[in-house]
């Protein structure tokens, strides 16, 4: 597998990692006196979303991207019953934070809905955050892996704009591991794709606040979880630190709120950019699953 496509999985990995200690903390006055400036792992503190985490493991969307991962090892392909099958397995007795989109989907799912049909009505942007492993597989197949990175995305959040987003990143990472520097790949595929669109507005926001502190920029645009918000902060994340992968993850931590959706996204884009050699070696050796990352991804 190309190394850099390695780098990407491993990127979105860490930075979910990254996110875990502090995730959902949106007050950046907090952020500052309890942890200072976040560059390694760190245990969830008790009463957090994560208590039952430890440093280096990951929040609940790193672990449907590790399931997935699972997936296109097993199969060889995009396999949604599959991918279906141990997503359900993995909520069936987890340790971890249910979000409203998981209990939606899984709630259809009950329903006897159908696995691209039970998805929830979420606009959240962790769907689309999750797909680097989608991307390695799938990557010189620009067309077929935009297609799964959509029904990946819808399996668990319906709504137009998360479900473009997955498409998007999708698109953006694969140009960047042809070669693309990231800011020519995002505004390429934004014009190109979704010209017109919310999505395409949304990106040249991100884009045009690169001059801005990253923090400001995040605060302005919204630190939650839905797409309006959390996207235009990848791509200001993106822009702003094209060359400084730690930077960018440590910034996009620092902003609070949903840091680990904003994180994978960056870490994905900017990890198929500069390679494995960009990662601390901290972040790769601290992650829990790295052994079982590494053999899924020469599995696949």
């Amino acid at each position: 597998m190309k190394a850099h496509a390695r780098a990407m999985v491993l990127a979105s990995f860490a930075a979910d990692s990254l996110a875990l200690g502090v995730h959902w903390i949106y007050s950046t006055e907090r952020m500052a006196k309890d942890f200072g400036r976040v560059e390694e792992f760190l245990d969830p503190a008790p009463g957090s979303f994560h208590p039952n985490k430890k440093k280096g493991e990951f929040t609940h969307y790193g672990d449907q991207a590790f399931v997935l991962l699972e997936s296109l090892a097993a199969q060889g392909r995009f396999d949604p019953d599959d991918f279906s099958g141990r997503w359900q397995k993995l909520f069936q007795d987890y340790q971890g934070y249910y979000d409203q989109a998981t209990k939606e989907t899984l709630k259809n799912l009950s329903k006897g809905l159908a696995p691209l049909e039970a998805g929830s009505s979420s606009n959240e942007l962790s769907g689309a955050s999750r797909i680097a492993p989608l991307v390695a597989l799938l990557h010189d197949r620009e067309e077929d892996l935009a297609a799964a990175a959509r029904a990946q995305t819808a399996m668990t959040h319906q709504d137009r704009l998360a479900v473009d987003a997955g498409e998007f990143f999708s698109r953006v990472c694969a140009r960047v591991l042809s070669g693309a520097p990231p800011d020519a790949a995002l505004g390429e595929v934004a014009r190109e794709r979704f010209r017109a669109t919310e999505l395409e507005e949304l990106v040249h926001a991100g884009m045009d606040s690169s001059g801005r502190q990253s923090l400001d920029a995040i605060r302005a645009f919204g630190k939650n979880c839905h797409a309006p918000e959390a996207l235009p902060g990848v791509v200001q994340l993106i822009c702003r630190y094209p060359d400084d992968l730690k930077e960018a993850l440590v910034q996009a931590v620092t902003a609070g709120g949903d840091s680990a959706a904003r994180g994978m996204a960056v870490g994905m884009v900017l990890g198929a950019h500069l390679g494995e050699e960009a990662i601390p070696s901290s972040w790769v050796t601290g992650l829990k699953k790295a052994a079982k990352i590494e053999a899924l991804l020469d599995a696949m």
